[in-house]
């Protein structure tokens, strides 16, 4: 079985991003991909401390606790699909934040951009590729890239345009194969340092 994580990576009050990644989730379950699992991840879900920040020993046990649940939960998965807004020609800091606590748990898997923003999230996704090539993470090409002037009706209402399916399509496509040829060789790698 192929477990894929989609992953809202906004924390934002008043997100756009909830409306989009439940469009995305059942969007990829409507598919009915043989041995394909998709399961959706908030990031809200996780209050992750800023990476390095000092904190009372009160609540360190907390983040530290926080922490390990995030990475547990990255770390089963073979591939992912990340929901990314575009704030100031980037990802989101909490999202970036996110990363920054992410390394094994993510080499040698598959990932995809869902976007949204002015221009649909190109830029947060070319961010986005930056950061995963760093995490030995191999992006697909095809991304889906939603307008708040075109999908969103007053910049709020999520009512997307027939054509995103095709790109959804293909980026899943692309996400899948990449994640069976990935787990293959994460397989290999684990039987070669046995």
């Amino acid at each position: 079985m192929l477990k894929i994580g989609i992953v809202l990576g906004s924390v934002r009050e008043g997100r756009n991003g909830e409306q989009v990644a439940k469009w995305m989730m059942d969007f990829a379950n409507n598919r009915n991909d043989q041995d394909v699992e998709y399961e959706l991840v908030d990031l809200a879900d996780y209050r992750l401390p800023f990476l390095g920040e000092s904190l009372p020993e009160t609540e360190q046990e907390e983040a530290n606790a926080t922490i390990k649940a995030w990475s547990d939960k990255m770390a089963s998965f073979d591939g992912y699909i990340f929901i990314t807004p575009e704030y100031n020609h980037a990802i989101g800091g909490a999202l970036k934040n996110a990363t920054d606590y992410l390394n094994p748990e993510v080499n040698n898997k598959a990932a995809g951009f869902v976007g949204y923003g002015s221009l649909g999230g190109t830029r947060a996704h070319e961010n986005m590729r930056l950061i995963l090539g760093e995490l030995q993470v191999a992006d697909v090409r095809t991304a889906v890239t939603f307008s708040l002037l075109a999908d969103f009706e007053n910049f709020s209402v999520f009512k997307p345009a027939d054509y995103h399916a095709d790109n959804a399509n293909q980026m899943l496509d692309q996400v899948i194969a990449w994640s069976t040829a990935l787990k293959t060789l994460r397989g290999n790698l684990a039987t070669e340092n046995a």
